[in-house]
């Protein structure tokens, strides 16, 4: 835990990492705190306003009852499990138990498509999935292409054959169970994150990388956790910044989350929801702050008290900044990480100023450099790739199945996170751009090769190139280049139609928002595309 201090470099120095041989990210975000039997958990509001909650306490019984549930359904320790759920209380009891099993989680994104969820759940070859009504029938599509997968569990949902009802069957469970003695460094997490070319690839994390978010939460909510704080994000826990920015490193701290995710954000209702449950800490994504920042004297309407506000994704700038300032009443800390390696670089306003357009400082535990391609030290103010130095708490242990891809992010001691940027003379980092091609948009990191392997799929397309077009509103969107086949029926709508097939198919952040049908595409003598020429001529034509 991180110590208060009297500046940046003191905090930064004062801090020791402590990880014990043996550690269970179940146990401790849960178990420890269960003997106090009326602590606050979780607060859980679903779309028609109806509250639930949650205490530790009850948790450890219900996460128990499901791992319990998992065994004798012969899901057990190292097997891959799928969880396809919203903010939800069976979000978290299913990690719990599926954590203290021994298992492997894998977050999936409720808006992914049925392809989406096919290569995720083939590629890991998951033996079970817990997802809702509202998603089911997006499993049971594809089960019978998914021949590992053997048990289907469904929460808030009608009974169905070959489905198993997650509460019934929690009711017939003990709940006493002994969780499973794991090593900090075995598996618990598979995250899958958007490659550049081809499909996504899984970023697999053991249990102590819960211990190496720790400091990279503590320090952009201004030493979290503090008296009366209370944890609440718009970022679906499917994704690293919901749960293990959030939801984890809050249940490690003993503080209550508030969970509630619309399926589609409403920015005059997010300022009413923090009021109503006293939400003093929150991880908002750069878009959702700018729709925010439309929602006229919101303090009038929504008596809000929020302590920390932290934001990722992107850069906010100075405006923002400023809007956070009056309107929030607080200084919103922006911190930078990814899949792989998450919270390394942010800001703590009580301790250092916040220069806008900076990505921070490093985060005390991590080591953050700026390297050329063979990992030496460029000088201050030169452009070059981010590096963090190997071993480190927070860094995932592989690619699934990609020891190829593994092998690629390191040189020497240096993890390459794949983006360009820049240290100045006080130790703050500004990013230039990405190495590669990957495309953030809204607070989303998204791969070309996904969507252009989908999208091909489509019987009027013969080529696609996907690439990031410069927004106002998401920074960056998912713009399309592509090359019809002689034989396509042109017809009016096939833009909307194009657009419709992939947003079915994979997930509605993925979709391309622009599409422009090319006669050809730019490629390199092997017959690459070259994707750098496209997003260029992006670049120029939006200035």
């Amino acid at each position: 835990m991180l110590k208060p201090g009297n500046s940046y470099g003191e905090v930064y120095k004062a801090f020791k990492w402590k990880i014990p041989e043996y550690y269970n990210m179940g146990v401790d975000v849960c178990d420890k705190h269960a003997h106090q039997r009326y602590r606050l958990a979780l607060i859980y509001e679903n779309e028609k306003g109806r509250v639930e909650k949650y205490t530790f306490w009850q948790l450890k019984r219900l996460s128990n009852q499901f791992a319990n549930t998992l065994q004798a359904n012969g899901i057990g320790a190292g097997d891959r499990f799928g969880i396809l759920l919203p903010q939800c209380p069976e979000t978290g009891i299913a990690h719990i138990a599926v954590y203290k099993i021994g298992g492997i989680a894998i977050p999936l994104f409720t808006l992914f498509g049925p392809d989406a969820l096919e290569f995720r759940l083939t590629d890991s070859e998951a033996k079970g999935v817990i997802t809702d009504e509202a998603n089911l029938d997006k499993i049971l599509e594809i089960k019978d292409r998914l021949p590992k997968l053997k048990r289907i569990f469904v929460a808030r949902g009608r009974k169905r054959d070959q489905v198993i009802d997650f509460w019934e069957a929690l009711e017939k469970a003990s709940v006493e169970f002994t969780p499973v003695k794991t090593h900090s460094d075995d598996p618990a997490l598979l995250a899958y994150t958007s490659g550049t070319t081809g499909p996504p690839k899984g970023a697999l994390h053991p249990h102590r990388m819960l211990l190496g978010h720790i400091p990279g939460v503590e320090f952009p909510h201004n030493f979290f956790p503090k008296e009366d704080d209370l944890f609440w994000t718009p970022a679906d826990w499917a994704w690293l910044g919901g749960l293990t920015d959030v939801l984890l490193p809050s249940w490690y701290h003993g503080i209550p989350v508030l969970a509630y995710r619309a399926k589609k954000f409403d920015p005059e209702y997010a300022f009413h929801l923090m009021a109503k449950h006293g939400v003093r800490n929150s991880f908002i994504p750069p878009t959702a702050l700018k729709m925010m920042r439309q929602v006229k004297d919101p303090y009038k309407r929504h008596k809000y008290n929020l302590r920390t506000v932290a934001s990722g994704g992107e850069t906010l700038g100075k405006e923002l900044l400023d809007w956070g300032r009056t309107t929030l009443g607080i200084n919103i800390n922006e911190f930078y990480g990814q899949t792989e390696v998450n919270l390394v670089v942010g800001n703590c306003a009580e301790i250092m100023e916040i220069r806008p357009g900076s990505m921070g400082k490093t985060i005390p535990g991590h080591i953050v450099e700026i390297v050329d391609d063979d990992g030496n030290f460029l000088p201050t103010g030169t452009t070059g790739n981010v590096g963090i130095k190997h071993p480190d708490p927070v860094m995932f242990l592989e690619y699934w199945k990609n020891p190829d891809a593994t092998r690629e992010k390191y040189v020497g001691d240096w993890y390459l996170t794949g983006d360009m940027a820049r240290k100045d003379e006080d130790g703050y980092f500004w990013f230039v751009g990405r190495e590669d091609d990957l495309i953030t948009s809204a607070g989303y990191r998204i791969g070309p090769g996904e969507i252009e392997d989908c999208l091909i799929k489509h019987p009027a397309v013969a080529l696609a190139a996907v690439v990031g077009s410069p927004d106002d509103v998401r920074g960056t969107i998912v713009k399309a280049f592509i090359v019809l086949k002689p034989e396509a029926d042109v017809k009016e709508n096939l833009k909307d139609e194009i657009q419709d097939f992939i947003r079915n198919r994979l997930a509605a952040h993925e979709y391309p928002r622009e599409i422009e049908f090319v006669a050809e595409l730019p490629m390199t003598a092997t017959g690459k595309i070259i994707r750098k020429k496209l997003r260029e001529k992006e670049r120029e034509d939006k200035k």
